[in-house]
């Protein structure tokens, strides 16, 4: 197969993974700076040119889309699409699970187990989103943020109270939590391929740290999962549309409850925690899967 890697870093861990994996089985795969590309969009022609030439057809494309290009890494892979090209997930499936207030009301809608979370516009309702909360201590969280960035912890309604309203305050949509205080600063990434868990890690924040990812100098191990949260996390995918994806889980004192479901999943964590080829199954899917005009959306909505 002629594989296709949208991503801005050629060298991180994850894209030099899923290289080796193509390669080691006979496939080519061009990394593609998804900000160096441009489009043409004319009716039955879609194309995408890089660097002054025109893209060759390519039988399937990997989006690693950072989440600060959204928009456009969004529409460079709808034009791959609408080319008829095989997308590992596709751009509404990943649309989805960056809005976080989206994913919540998707994951809600389909009675996956969620944490407390509320939403509001106006600084006004500050004390009735705390209570509908459960009151103090609150996880606040921006709606734009990632890897652990842009998300609070408040002891105190007070200090609660003073940073949602400082955040809407600067016209910032945040969304406000219960915190699971008996995950004890511990949470679970699932990777999901193809409809199968494949490999599962826990992850725990660093002293004094109640975030725990990896990027905050959090650590990772493997761990055996019960069967409700590999259900819930099958569940979390497919509510997302997503066929390969890292869903996060907190173990509550009523069940698994998802904080996020990751399109692109970094490999380096779970594949070093756990020892497991990920990136090879991913490929494999790859190779089960990929035909020409087999997107279910093909680019729409």
């Amino acid at each position: 197969m002629k594989l296709a890697m949208l991503a801005r870093n050629a060298g991180l861990y994850t894209h030099q993974r899923l290289k080796e994996a193509a390669e080691a089985r006979g496939h080519t795969l061009d990394i593609i700076n998804t900000l160096r590309c441009y489009m043409n969009i004319a009716s039955r022609r879609p194309e995408i040119y890089y660097n002054g030439e025109k893209l060759p057809l390519y039988d399937a494309v990997i989006p690693r889309i950072g989440a600060s290009v959204t928009f456009y890494g969004l529409a460079v892979l709808r034009q791959f699409e609408m080319m008829g090209v095989y997308p590992l997930n596709e751009s509404v499936a990943i649309g989805r699970s960056r809005d976080k207030l989206r994913s919540m009301q998707l994951l809600a809608r389909d009675g996956i187990g969620l944490p407390v979370t509320t939403f509001a516009y106006d600084p006004k309702q500050t004390e009735e989103v705390i209570a509908l909360a459960g009151g103090a201590p609150l996880v606040i969280k921006l709606l734009e943020g990632t890897q652990g960035i842009g998300v609070v912890l408040a002891d105190t309604e007070r200090s609660a109270k003073s940073v949602i309203e400082a955040f809407r305050g600067a016209n910032v949509n945040i969304l406000v939590q219960e915190f699971i205080k008996e995950a004890g600063g511990t949470d679970i990434r699932a990777l999901v391929v193809g409809g199968k868990v494949v490999a599962a890690m826990q992850r725990s924040g660093a002293e004094g740290e109640f975030r725990s990812n990896l990027h905050r100098g959090g650590s990772a191990k493997t761990v055996k999962i019960t069967p409700e949260e590999r259900s819930t996390a099958l569940r979390a995918a497919k509510a997302m549309g997503l066929n390969v994806c890292g869903v996060d889980m907190l173990r509550s004192n009523h069940g698994p409850v998802v904080m996020e479901v990751n399109s692109s999943p970094g490999l380096e964590g779970v594949e070093n925690a756990t020892g497991i080829d990920i990136a090879g199954k991913i490929i494999e899917f790859l190779e089960r899967n990929a035909r020409e005009g087999a997107t279910r959306t093909k680019g729409k909505g």
